[in-house]
C-alpha cells in the first residue's frame, strides 16, 4: 500500500477554514437573497460581511504563504495526460479503471484540477470579489463616480457567482470520494496524508 505526505499543515488549515467561510457565506447569501428565513435579513447580512472579510484575510495569507513557499507552482496549467484525466472521469471511473494520476508532493493536483482551480482562483474569486465589494460600498458609489453602474447588474453578477461556487463545491465534494477508498482524499486533507492503494494501479 502507498501513502504519500500531499498537505502541509497550513494547507488543510487554509483549506477547511475556507470551506466553512464559503459555506457560511452561501447559506446567508442566499438568505439576504429571499431564499429561504433562517437567521433574519439583518443577521444573515451581518454575518455574511463578517465572513466576506474572514476570507479575505485568510486568502492575503494564503497568497503570501504560496509565494514565499513555490506552492504556487501546483496551480500553473498542464495538458500532460489531460485528455486521459477527462476520459477517466467520464466513463473509466464507472468501470473501475486505475486513475491516470498518482499525486505526489511535486505534483499534487492533475491537469484537471489545475484548471479547475486556476479557474476559480482568477475568474470566479473575483467576480464575487468584486460584486460583493461594490454591493457592500453601494452608498458611496456616487462618490467614487460609480453613480452610472447598475445595481442590478451587480446583483446579478453576484448571484451568478454564488450559483457557480455552490456547483464548485457540490462537484469538488464528490470529486473527493474518488480516491482509492471512499475516504482516502478526505484523510488527506485531515492527516496529510493520501492513501494511493497499490504502486501497480
Amino acid at each position: 500500500m502507498t501513502r504519500v505526505y500531499l498537505f502541509k499543515p497550513f494547507e488543510r488549515f487554509w483549506h477547511w477554514s475556507q470551506a466553512v467561510l464559503i459555506i457560511s457565506m452561501l447559506v446567508t447569501g442566499f438568505e439576504v437573497h429571499g431564499s429561504y428565513t433562517l437567521l433574519g435579513f439583518a443577521q444573515a447580512v451581518s454575518y455574511h460581511t463578517i465572513a466576506a472579510w474572514s476570507l479575505v484575510g485568510l486568502w492575503i495569507f494564503a497568497i503570501f504563504w504560496h509565494l514565499t513557499t513555490g506552492e504556487w507552482r501546483h496551480y500553473i496549467p498542464t495538458t500532460q495526460n489531460i485528455v486521459a484525466i477527462a476520459r477517466y472521469y467520464s466513463s473509466g471511473i464507472f468501470k473501475d479503471e486505475p486513475h491516470p494520476f498518482r499525486p505526489s508532493l511535486n505534483n499534487k493536483h492533475n491537469p484537471l484540477q489545475r484548471l479547475t482551480y486556476l479557474a476559480v482562483l482568477t475568474l470566479l474569486s473575483p467576480l464575487l470579489w468584486v460584486t460583493g465589494g461594490l454591493y457592500l460600498f453601494y452608498g458611496n458609489w456616487t462618490a467614487l463616480g460609480l453613480g452610472g453602474l447598475s445595481l442590478q447588474w451587480v446583483a446579478t453578477g453576484h448571484t451568478l457567482g454564488a450559483f457557480l461556487m455552490l456547483a464548485f463545491l457540490i462537484s469538488h465534494l464528490y470529486l473527493a470520494t474518488t480516491g482509492h477508498k471512499l475516504t482516502s482524499q478526505l484523510m488527506a486533507m485531515v492527516t496529510g496524508w493520501e492513501d494511493l492503494g497499490h504502486a501497480s494501479k
